[in-house]
């Protein structure tokens, strides 16, 4: 079994073959995939799929690429999404420095606003972080966000950044970038950290892993990131698979 924590199978980019995708992914072994929505169309999106197949699930937040654009009946509509059955966890949420549409000072308040509704509605958080490694962490410290943690979402920090991520209750994710062959950092980190805080997934359709790397990613390839921190670790396939997919039914409280 093998648990897609981050994918996005909501975008355009699965509109003609979504059925052939999502069967390419059982066929893989993907047991699990949780849909993350992050504007008010791939929300929406990502909750059609929860209700139309039993083994995704939705996570619901606000990118901070656009968070100018997100208003309060946003941030009310997600607050009542979240007692769904099969909502999961809040997000992706975080910081982008890399993107410029929407102002530093905006991103961290509209972060910090999607901080305090998870600690209300007791739903981890899925960090997107770009560039901003410093203030996200300094955030994630000020909201007290290790009272719900978390996961920080296709890890391409330090070993010193996930431990501080690790004290905070935030589990560490690798994606495609974990296969890539000059990808020093993530796989030091894949290497390094306490087993029970991997996690896996695909960020599908981006960040293809290596073989098929500029090509549409999509749900079964997470068997590829597997394989590739099973060989870092010096574990088999199957441990990795079956701790990974364990880690992120405990972090998203699904039982099945």
């Amino acid at each position: 079994m093998l648990f897609d924590t981050h994918a996005h199978l909501n975008a355009v980019q699965y509109e003609q073959d979504l059925e052939e995708v999502i069967q390419r992914a059982k066929d893989e072994g993907v047991s699990h995939i949780v849909v993350v929505g992050f504007d008010r169309p791939t929300i929406k999106r990502a909750m059609e799929l929860t209700e139309s197949y039993d083994f995704i699930y939705a996570a619901v937040g606000w990118h901070p690429v656009d968070a100018i654009d997100m208003t309060d009946e946003d941030l009310a509509w997600i607050k009542e999404l979240a007692s769904h059955p099969k909502v999961v966890a809040l997000g992706e949420m975080g910081l982008d420095y890399y993107w410029d549409k929407s102002p530093k000072e905006v991103q961290k308040e509209v972060f910090r606003k999607q901080i305090a509704l998870a600690k209300e509605v007791k739903l981890p958080i899925i960090i997107h972080n770009r560039e901003a490694t410093a203030d996200i962490l300094e955030i994630l410290k000020e909201e007290n966000a290790h009272e719900v943690g978390g996961i920080m979402h296709c890890f391409s920090g330090s070993l010193e950044v996930a431990r501080q991520c690790m004290d905070m209750n935030f589990y560490i994710s690798f994606g495609g970038p974990v296969t890539f062959k000059n990808a020093k950092k993530p796989k030091e980190v894949a290497a390094a950290i306490p087993l029970e805080y991997l996690l896996i997934e695909t960020d599908c359709p981006y960040l293809t892993p290596h073989p098929f790397r500029g090509k549409r990613n999509e749900p079964s390839y997470v068997k590829y990131v597997a394989e590739k921190i099973a060989e870092l670790r010096e574990l088999t396939f199957e441990e990795v698979a079956h701790i990974t997919t364990e880690n992120a039914k405990k972090i998203f409280s699904i039982s099945r």
